[in-house]
């Protein structure tokens, strides 16, 4: 369809304002058109007379309703179209877009609205109806629950006004371009708060049932008491002081953890329904924010066939944001990783001792071909602790009861990869690397769990 520039100028890049407007050259017809031209030939049969002259009396003063109410239908010009929506949403949570039309026009204006929203972003409704008072504005909102990650650009709207006869609309298109990014969900928000009490309570000398090793770092001297292993007590400070003083040590700060996000085919494998790459998001999530939190330096490097993206060490408050900024929109790649190249950009990028934490999968032959030999480029200098993500359904599998021949042979393949994962895990464990291979709901827990061990035994 023809369409002619009508008004409006340069859009607002976040909200919208006017934008750019197109309206279309001709009469766009309406229900209520349809439903007076059938009224009119029903009418025109039961006049008596030539049945093409009525028709034709009927078809001309009907043309001429529709062009009258179309012309007296609003321009583009006299309205105002925002669209008021949220930079960041979380998936799985909730948020709200609004519209607001405004009219100039001397009467009340009846308008239908359209957006371009995407299916995935979950919207209530993306069209809008409603009559506008004279001079006045309509606001209507509706609810996004977003069921993808990933960065949404949404751009056009589409109006229809109605002539003062509903008879014919005036319809147009207006530009406000919009950026929506829906970010990953951080399953584990609440785990890590409870990591970093945990961390924070053995880092002033309490004990802990499941941490061992007081750090490497210098605290403060104190009065002894019957927990203190005897191998603390400061002998100068004891002589000085008339009674027994101890050292206590907390963990080191300022070092370095770097996650390495492998983003190739291994991590497109589904389970439970859900790639792994977003098991994998939920734990870099909770490294950085565990690690940030406690002191130390947390950065990220994406890649598969090449390196996606890298984010450098930093232990600030938005530092868990950068690292969002970089996962959000990550797709895995249909195709085997190369690891020895993303292993030689984090030499090349993190030469201070880190703890890289290596987030792939245990593809027996990936691991063979491509992980193992490249492995060594890392273990010589850094610390490296890879987190896989077990599918529970292959171990329910391995274990359950067998009934027939199909269940006999699902074991058998089951149990079967199970022992080529063990035997991955293995071989990577013999090269030097700590494996925490577990199913999706434990990977974040574990991977910091191994975090804060490896902290508190001061083996970075």
């Amino acid at each position: 369809m023809s369409t002619v520039p009508d008004g409006g100028g340069a859009a607002d890049p976040r909200s919208g304002g006017r934008g750019l407007s197109r309206t279309t050259l001709w009469p766009v017809p309406t229900a209520r058109l349809a439903v007076v031209a059938a009224l009119a030939a029903v009418a025109a049969a039961l006049v008596p007379g030539s049945v093409v002259e009525r028709l034709l009396v009927v078809n001309g003063v009907l043309l001429a309703l529709v062009l009258v109410d179309w012309l007296l239908a609003p321009r583009g010009r006299s309205l105002t179209i925002e669209r008021d929506l949220p930079a960041v949403i979380t998936l799985g949570a909730t948020s709200t877009i609004t519209w607001r039309v405004r009219s100039t026009a001397r009467r009340p204006v009846r308008i239908a609205v359209a957006d371009e929203l995407a299916p995935s972003l979950g919207a209530g409704t993306r069209r809008f109806r409603g009559t506008i008072p004279a001079g006045g504005a309509l606001t209507t909102s509706t609810a996004l629950a977003p069921t993808r990650r990933g960065r949404f650009a949404p751009t056009e709207l589409v109006w229809r006004v109605e002539g003062p006869l509903g008879l014919a609309a005036r319809q147009g298109r207006r530009s406000l371009p919009t950026s929506l990014r829906v970010h990953p969900r951080f399953r584990s928000r609440e785990e890590a708060e409870l990591k970093i009490d945990q961390a924070r309570i053995l880092e002033v000398g309490m004990r802990s049932a499941t941490g061992r090793g007081g750090g490497t770092d210098f605290d403060q001297l104190r009065e002894y008491t019957v927990d203190d292993e005897s191998r603390r007590i400061d002998w100068a400070a004891t002589a000085r002081a008339g009674r027994p003083i101890v050292r206590t040590f907390r963990a080191e700060r300022n070092q370095n953890v770097v996650v390495l996000f492998d983003n190739g085919r291994v991590m497109a494998g589904r389970v439970a329904g859900v790639p792994r790459a977003e098991f994998a998001m939920d734990a870099a999530l909770l490294v950085t924010t565990v690690a940030t939190r406690l002191g130390d330096r947390c950065g990220l490097l994406t890649f598969d066939r090449t390196v996606r993206g890298v984010v450098a060490p930093g232990h600030g408050r938005d530092q868990v944001g950068r690292v969002t900024d970089a996962l959000y929109e990550l797709e895995p790649v249909l195709a085997e990783s190369d690891y020895r190249g993303a292993f030689n950009e984090t030499l090349v990028r993190f030469r201070k001792r880190s703890l890289i934490v290596l987030l792939t999968d245990l593809v027996e032959q990936a691991v063979g071909e491509s992980l193992l030999p490249a492995l060594p480029v890392l273990t010589r200098s850094h610390l490296v602790l890879v987190g896989a993500i077990q599918d529970p359904q292959v171990r329910a599998w391995a274990d359950g009861p067998v009934h027939d021949a199909d269940d006999a042979y699902r074991q058998a393949a089951a149990a079967r990869t199970l022992r080529a994962r063990a035997r991955a895990a293995a071989r990577l464990r013999a090269a030097g690397a700590t494996v925490v291979d577990v199913p999706p709901d434990r990977l974040a827990s574990e991977l910091g769990d191994a975090y804060l061990e490896m902290k508190a035994a001061g083996r970075l």
